[in-house]
């Protein structure tokens, strides 16, 4: 039993030194990682982009809506509804 489970982990390790590792195994520390951080660095500022995007347009839609209808909506969580005029 024991000579099984010791044979199954040495074909592991033979199998994952055989393995392409993203990162240099000589390096230390955080350098290690530099292709998964500028990775996630990228995947934040995208997101950064979009959510701005997103949210310009929201808001430009929303008040460009408010010149064409003369009302500024807000919208409450209880479904309630309050308008003011819009100036």
């Amino acid at each position: 039993m024991f000579t099984k489970a010791k044979n199954f982990f040495n074909e592991v390790k033979v199998e994952l030194q055989k393995a392409s590792w993203p990162w240099d195994p000589k390096e230390k520390g955080f350098r290690r990682y530099k292709e998964l951080t500028d990775s996630t660095l990228v995947v934040v500022i995208a997101m950064l982009l979009l959510g701005g995007y997103v949210a310009l347009f929201d808001f430009v839609r929303k008040h460009s809506q408010a010149k064409i209808n003369g009302t500024l909506c807000t919208f409450f969580p209880d479904r309630r509804t309050r308008c003011a005029r819009a100036s």
